[in-house]
């Protein structure tokens, strides 16, 4: 009983996590480009998890084999969502991602009923009919009111909740297998790795290197990739591990629901972002 309520208190923590983290995204991208913030933001989770593995005299022992079967975790999570979240808070308000995002369980619970043969109950299957119309009225809404610019952007937040969804699905497996730790360090060095070599690549190439490290001029770019690195990137990454140790797929991608209300709150209150009456419906 007592595994399962942390369980749910590493959810609630991971969701509020992940809710704030769209208005940060919104900041870094005034003053750098989405592969840049993502570069930055995985460097930062990288000295974070080797200052733990450190600290904690962690040893890792690992194979090919192991890194093979971790790499597609990886792919979808932290490098897919990341990816298609940040190129879509580039053209839409962190508001309206945040509702998108709560496609998260829709998802989820369809991959694991074909992929885990989890059962949803019919109050399970109620709910996300009622999360799927939502979401086409709100796409529709964006469709007949804004640009085609705020489609696209729609369609690459789509995309970071489907590999959410996946991600939510292949890591109840894997967490059974390896140490929490172990996943975490992988997949944070995974990001770090692609990222930094997809920026560093394309400034070299375009002879603008020195626009690489621009953005940590400005302090409030460091506040925001700090947080956005050490709990966005690395923090959640472990407790939404541990959390999917312990609980189904299907009841973790639920606390997505959370994480919108808060990125919804933190985009009016903060970034005094535009809330209509179709968000609120």
């Amino acid at each position: 009983m007592s595994e399962n309520r942390n369980a749910y208190i590493a959810a609630i923590i991971y969701a509020f996590v992940i809710g704030l983290s769209f208005m940060f995204v919104k900041v870094t991208l005034t003053v750098a480009s989405p592969i840049d913030i993502l570069a930055h933001r995985f460097t930062f989770a990288f000295i974070g998890i080797v200052i733990i593995m450190v600290m904690t005299k962690n040893k890792l022992i690992m194979n090919m084999q192991d890194l093979l079967k971790i790499l597609p975790l990886a792919i979808l999570y932290p490098i897919a969502f990341f990816t298609f979240q940040v190129l879509g808070l580039a053209k839409i308000s962190s508001s309206e991602a945040g509702i998108i995002q709560a496609t998260i369980p829709i998802f989820t619970l369809a991959l694991a009923g074909l992929l885990l043969k989890e059962k949803a109950t019919r109050g399970q299957l109620v709910s996300v009919s009622l999360s799927v119309l939502g979401v086409i009225y709100l796409l529709m809404m964006n469709g007949a009111n804004t640009t085609t610019g705020n489609v696209i952007g729609s369609g690459f937040i789509l995309l970071s909740a489907i590999a959410t969804s996946l991600y939510n699905i292949f890591a109840r497996g894997l967490t059974k297998k390896y140490s929490l730790l172990a996943l975490t360090y992988v997949m944070t060095l995974c990001g770090f790795v692609i990222f930094n070599g997809m920026a560093l690549g394309s400034h070299m190439m375009n002879g603008t290197l020195n626009e690489f490290f621009k953005p940590l001029t400005h302090a409030h770019f460091v506040f925001a990739i700090l947080y956005l690195g050490i709990l966005s990137s690395l923090g959640t990454s472990y407790l939404s591990n541990y959390a999917l140790s312990k609980l189904e797929a299907s009841k973790m991608s639920v606390f997505s629901n959370f994480a919108t209300l808060i990125t919804i709150l933190a985009g009016v209150l903060f970034l005094q972002e535009d809330f209509h009456l179709y968000h609120l419906i």
